[in-house]
């Protein structure tokens, strides 16, 4: 064999060899997060962690029970504005001292309080990546370090720090296009008892004279001349789609408010619709909400505010493409031909 086909053979086979290897720290990365939330949903734990964004860090506990198939959360502000949320199966309490206000509404029953956290499955992967799991030490205890890369610029990136003996997320970070931290969630202790008492899960807020508010289920609104409407988006970013729809009242809305989220299976965005209010000029143009962007406008005499741990183009492009429809126009959310959106390079 000659010198030139024997390192062209060398050649294929050492990028072989690598791209099997990436193939293989891609199947593992994928294994440890589906552990990871099989940990979240099924697991008892009770930790406290530091929630740090926006230059704020804020102390929280959460505490997770699972009995005979039943989930019950309750994840509480230690610090702060002191509010309290306790979730039962689908429904979600929000006690919220700080607007002398509960407000009450459903949540998809495989959630958790600790918030979104990447789930990566067929149909995620076309819009995002697993880089090579790594280790680490953190608390003491060894982890793996997951990355979850975005594949373009309308959703942010997840750094993961995943205990080996337990498979639960001891650090999570949420992380921009260059790789800057936007909010980080790290447990200062954790814990997994056998079995939690119902006591844990009492609030501890006192709700004397404070306003009750509850979701309203409705699917559309019915306006005082008989014609029902649906509010949709035109078009929505690659991968996203509707996944809940739901009327509800808000604390400092006079009228219900039509809720809407959108989903890639790992980023959402929620939109929310109110009709103006007649005193002073309504919300216009781009915001921050704690560690998520924000954008309102203005559509058909209605306030139209979208939010989510997303880049601001996001939602501002969202927020945009909604519009108010009768019931027979189609589906909410379901792009119209030649309206589809290509996906941006990344940043």
């Amino acid at each position: 064999m000659s010198a030139r086909p024997r390192q062209s053979w060398l050649l294929f086979a050492l990028l072989a060899s690598g791209a099997a290897a990436n193939a293989l720290a891609s199947d593992d990365a994928k294994a440890w997060l589906a552990r990871m939330n099989e940990a979240l949903t099924t697991r008892n734990y009770d930790g406290v962690f530091f929630h740090v964004h926006g230059g704020r860090v804020e102390t929280m506990r959460i505490i997770h029970r699972v009995r005979e198939g039943s989930v019950t959360e309750r994840l509480v502000s230690l610090d702060g504005s002191g509010r309290e949320f306790v979730r039962t199966g689908t429904e979600l309490v929000c006690y919220l001292p700080d607007k002398r206000t509960v407000l009450v509404e459903r949540r998809p029953e495989e959630t958790t309080l600790l918030g979104n956290l990447p789930r990566f499955d067929e149909s995620t992967e076309g819009y995002y990546e697993l880089k090579a799991v790594e280790r680490a030490r953190l608390m003491g205890r060894d982890t793996r370090v997951i990355a979850v890369l975005p594949k373009d610029a309308f959703r942010y990136g997840y750094r993961l720090w995943i205990d080996e003996a337990t498979t639960m997320p001891l650090k999570t970070q949420l992380c921009d296009a260059r790789g800057n931290v936007i909010e980080q969630i790290q447990f200062a202790n954790l814990s997994l008892p056998r079995d939690i008492a119902d006591v844990e899960f009492r609030p501890q807020v006192d709700t004397e004279g404070f306003r009750w508010l509850r979701q309203d289920a409705r699917q559309a609104r019915v306006t005082p001349g008989g014609t029902t409407i649906v509010w949709r988006a035109l078009r929505l970013p690659p991968g996203f789609r509707l996944t809940l729809r739901s009327a509800q009242s808000m604390p400092g809305s006079e009228g219900p408010v039509e809720h809407l989220v959108f989903s890639d299976g790992i980023a959402s965005v929620s939109v929310f619709v109110e009709a103006a209010g007649g005193g002073g000029s309504p919300m216009a143009g781009p915001a921050r909400v704690g560690s998520s962007s924000a954008f309102s406008t203005t559509v058909s005499g209605h306030q139209v505010t979208a939010v989510g741990e997303v880049p601001p183009e996001t939602v501002r492009f969202i927020a945009s493409s909604v519009e108010a429809d009768d019931a027979d126009a189609g589906g909410a959310g379901t792009p119209r031909p030649g309206l589809s959106l290509g996906a941006p390079p990344r940043r």
